[in-house]
């Protein structure tokens, strides 16, 4: 088996729990609207706001005022649109800068595997800024090469088009056949990766892509980064020390 030169992960439900974070976050940024004078239940907000992202995607940058756009002027209650889009975005980013935390086990799993000497990289879908915003205030991203994160939004590329897959690979100098991709969602993930020659891993979480199927199976399927941990020193030689059941960081 070729020794691997790469270890690449997705970030979103892979490495935090992207829908439990965004379910919060839209919670507080409504709640903080109807505190700042929106007369609409708070539950009504919430139905309409998730209606709005997913018509427009989750990485739209104006929710908040298509959410208003939607409602009748009297619900405004005579403010300006623009201070209760205000006070949903200050929410959001507080939940962001209080909540946004890795999956228990990830920050000592990365050490382990960085002191190990495998190069870990990413290959992540959205916007550049808000995808390296969520490496730097997870604090991981001092466990990846610096020169081995991809965001497709730089690249012109995006999920799942395998050539967002082997471009990061050429652009990261490794051979496909030697590298492996770790992430949450097998459309998106699993196929594309598998297609330019990749390992690939199927991270099950129970998380929102979970009943996605794949036209391909993975190489492997785990529950938790441990399991990866396992399967890199038994299968790939890889020479990481196990840490502790459970061990946060």
């Amino acid at each position: 088996m070729d020794r691997l030169g790469i270890l690449f992960f997705d970030i979103d439900d892979t490495l935090f729990s992207t829908s439990d974070f965004a379910r919060r976050a839209r919670r507080n940024a409504v709640r903080a609207m109807v505190k700042a004078g929106l007369q609409v239940p708070l539950d009504v907000c919430l139905r309409e706001l998730e209606e709005v992202v997913g018509e427009f995607s989750s990485n739209y940058e104006h929710h908040f005022d298509r959410l208003l756009q939607r409602l009748s002027p009297e619900s405004l209650g005579g403010r300006n649109p623009a201070v209760l889009v205000a006070a949903a975005v200050i929410s959001y980013h507080g939940t962001k800068m209080r909540q946004l935390v890795p999956f228990p086990e990830v920050p000592a799993v990365l050490g382990r595997l960085a002191k190990a000497g495998l190069r870990l990289g990413a290959i992540t879908e959205g916007p550049a800024v808000k995808q390296a915003e969520k490496l730097l205030r997870l604090r991981l991203v001092e466990y990846f090469d610096p020169s081995a994160i991809f965001i497709s939004d730089q690249l012109g590329i995006s999920k799942p088009n395998p050539k967002l897959y082997r471009r990061a690979c050429q652009l990261a100098g490794v051979e496909p056949v030697r590298a492996m991709y770790v992430g949450d969602n097998a459309p998106n993930d699993v196929d594309p990766a598998n297609a330019v020659g990749m390992k690939t891993v199927l991270c099950r979480r129970g998380g929102r892509h979970e009943a996605k199927p794949s036209r391909t199976p993975a190489t492997h399927t785990i529950t938790d980064l441990e399991e990866l941990e396992a399967l890199l020193r038994k299968d790939y030689g890889v020479p990481v020390k196990a840490g502790p059941k459970g061990r946060q960081r």
